[in-house]
């Protein structure tokens, strides 16, 4: 009988691994969001969203490193330990995430990972892919427990000759993974969700690059 038991719990164990994920209905976003901003991550939004972040049980970049203040210039300690934590999450980014069509890169003190569509979403359908519920799943055990930072989700589309359309398809990407994230446990308070469309291309705009340019880059930045 206990073996019995034991192959019967294998089995749902086994086929609770190799449920495949789909986003929830579109009308629940905006509950699953709550918290998040629909903005830029700019210097200012950072600074008037901080007692939102606060309030909502997020912690500084300070009280994780615990800098020595006492020490010297307050400043320069606050920003060492901003680099330090930062520099530590760019590593396990990259050791986590090589996998073809995602990058992690740094950006002065932020860390961006570059997630190309086709890396992160089905082919012909709106929806995230086996392998980017894969490559979403390890980047949220990652920023929980680097979670002094806060998150920007830009979406990104290759040209396209309508700029309203291109704008909301780049916006449905973002929010996407920003659901997926807040799902599996990301404070929405840390999070900036934007689409800007086929601003900013990172490849030419010819077969290959247009590819490339699909895509949605994650931005952290320290909280502080």
């Amino acid at each position: 009988m206990m073996r019995g038991f034991a192959t019967l719990l294998l089995i749902m164990m086994t086929m609770t691994s190799c449920v495949t994920y789909h986003s929830p209905a579109r009308q629940t976003w905006p509950t699953l969001l709550r918290g998040a901003s629909m903005t830029d991550m700019t210097e200012m939004s950072r600074v008037a969203k901080r007692p939102v972040y606060l309030g909502a049980g997020g912690q500084l970049v300070t009280a994780t490193e615990n800098p020595a203040a006492d020490y010297g210039d307050k400043i320069a300690n606050e920003n060492a330990a901003a680099l330090n934590y930062m520099a530590k999450l760019e590593y396990a980014l990259y050791d986590a995430l090589r996998m073809p069509g995602i990058s992690v890169q740094r950006a002065g003190t932020d860390v961006v990972v570059i997630m190309v569509r086709d890396a992160l979403m089905e082919l012909d359908v709106a929806d995230i892919s086996p392998d980017g519920d894969r490559a979403l799943n390890i980047m949220a055990k990652i920023l929980r427990q680097y979670d002094a930072t806060f998150i920007e989700i830009a979406g990104y589309t290759d040209a396209m000759r309508d700029g309203a359309a291109a704008r909301s398809l780049s916006l449905d990407m973002a929010q996407r993974v920003a659901v997926y994230l807040a799902q599996h446990k990301i404070n929405t308070a840390r999070m900036f969700i934007v689409g800007r469309g086929a601003t900013r291309p990172i490849a030419a705009q010819d077969d290959i690059g247009r590819l490339t340019n699909r895509r949605v880059e994650i931005r952290l930045a320290p909280a502080r």
